[in-house]
């Protein structure tokens, strides 16, 4: 459901291609978005909580924890979509 109270249309794909596009197009980000936060945000504690506070966070501790975030970003837009799979081949 959508904020108005409507339903919102699932993307329906095919091709890996079409998959990709919908990603890059934002259309998992209503799903993908808290998982990443979540997910994201627990294993940068585990990981790299100790660096930060020590004070010792370098260029490379930022790509980390960026990672950290855009992995399950991309785990949960895949999950996404696999359930939104058409069989139908063109």
């Amino acid at each position: 459901m959508s904020g108005s109270g409507e339903p919102v249309a699932r993307p329906v794909w095919s091709r890996r291609s079409e998959a990709v596009l919908l990603v890059l197009r934002g259309r998992t980000a209503r799903v993908a978005v808290p998982v990443a936060a979540v997910v994201g945000t627990v294993i940068s504690v585990v990981n790299q909580a100790e660096v930060i506070i020590g004070g010792h966070a370098t260029g490379v501790t930022w790509v980390r924890i960026a990672v950290n975030y855009v992995v399950p970003y991309i785990v949960a837009s895949v999950a996404y979509l696999s359930a939104c799979r058409s069989n139908h081949q063109r």
